[in-house]
């Protein structure tokens, strides 16, 4: 018998089992590949979540921008009026182009190409004075994105009054001795003062966009131009363009989308295409083709030729900007 006080017996947890019971238990511990199918799905799953969360994105832009454009490309090849419905070729696109009025309106696209430069380059000094914290930047950044809320009608309006020929504007030339300019009425003049204001209205959200780009510029880099006893011009130039210079492409293409596509409401507030029809920008020549000539196909020809030259500006502009920042 054993001893009374003797502690009980343990049984090992191995006792009982054979060796080849444990050389079984461990190799199917470690079987390569038996999580495989899981590490697959998983790998499997990643790839496609992508594709998953940009579905509904891509959903509604096939279905209310890309089908519509070409339904629209489409019927810019049928007829109007007598014709309507009838395949015409390209009658349309030969009718655009003896159109005087539609070729000013593409002389203008080129104006605000040449334009577009300085109707960046305005929004991004100024981000550039609020970036670096002049004084009072905080005041003047509400200030400038005061005008982007502004409906264009109401700008459209408030511009009409202040660049009447007998308006403010005209009254302080004339205490300065300048003699009166017909700000609205001159046909040299006229698409530059629209221009200029529509600038004034939209920089702000172009503010916005470079202030955004300012938190991604590496301030070491300005840091080390200052030490170095760059100037300011030196410092944008050399620093501050080059960093920035996705954001600036982005700036261009919008900018100029805007210019092509968001003037219509100063456009018909401040000139109705006047005067001679100097005013005219393919928009607003689509929507009288549409709206008071009740020519939807004609119509339909003059947006495909905007988005054309929408997209070939917006590339050019791109390759150059590109460019320019690999000489940098």
């Amino acid at each position: 018998m054993p001893p009374r006080n003797s502690p009980p017996s343990v049984r090992p947890a191995d006792a009982g089992r054979t060796d080849e019971t444990k050389a079984g238990q461990r190799t199917r511990r470690t079987a390569p590949g038996a999580d495989a199918p899981r590490l697959f799905g998983r790998q499997r799953a990643e790839r496609l979540a992508p594709y998953v969360l940009l579905a509904p994105a891509i959903v509604i832009v096939v279905a209310l921008r890309l089908v519509p454009l070409l339904m629209g490309v489409n019927f810019s090849f049928t007829g109007d009026g007598e014709r309507d419905g009838t395949a015409v070729g390209l009658d349309n696109y030969a009718e655009l182009f003896r159109d005087p009025l539609f070729r000013t309106a593409l002389q203008n696209v080129g104006l605000l190409v040449l334009l577009l430069p300085v109707a960046v380059a305005i929004p991004g000094l100024l981000a550039t004075f609020l970036y670096l914290r002049v004084p009072g930047h905080r005041f003047y950044r509400s200030v400038y994105f005061f005008p982007a809320v502004l409906s264009p009608v109401l700008v459209g309006a408030i511009f009409n009054l202040l660049l009447a020929f007998d308006g403010p504007l005209n009254a302080a030339l004339g205490n300065a001795g300048i003699d009166p300019v017909d700000w609205l009425g001159d046909p040299d003049i006229a698409m530059f003062t629209v221009v200029a204001v529509h600038v004034w209205a939209t920089f702000g959200m172009a503010l916005v966009v470079f202030l955004a780009g300012f938190s991604t510029l590496d301030a070491t880099l300005l840091d080390a131009a200052r030490v170095d006893g760059a100037s300011l011009p030196q410092v944008i130039w050399h620093v501050i363009v080059p960093g920035l210079s996705r954001t600036i492409q982005f700036a261009f293409v919008t900018t100029m989308i805007g210019m092509l596509t968001s003037m219509f409401g100063l456009l018909y507030v401040m000139t109705s295409g006047g005067p001679e029809g100097s005013t005219y920008l393919p928009e607003y020549y689509i929507w009288i083709q549409q709206g008071e000539m009740n020519r939807p196909a004609l119509a339909a020809a003059a947006s495909t030729v905007l988005f054309l030259l929408m997209l070939v500006v917006g590339l050019a502009q791109i390759g150059l900007l590109r460019r320019a920042g690999r000489e940098h």
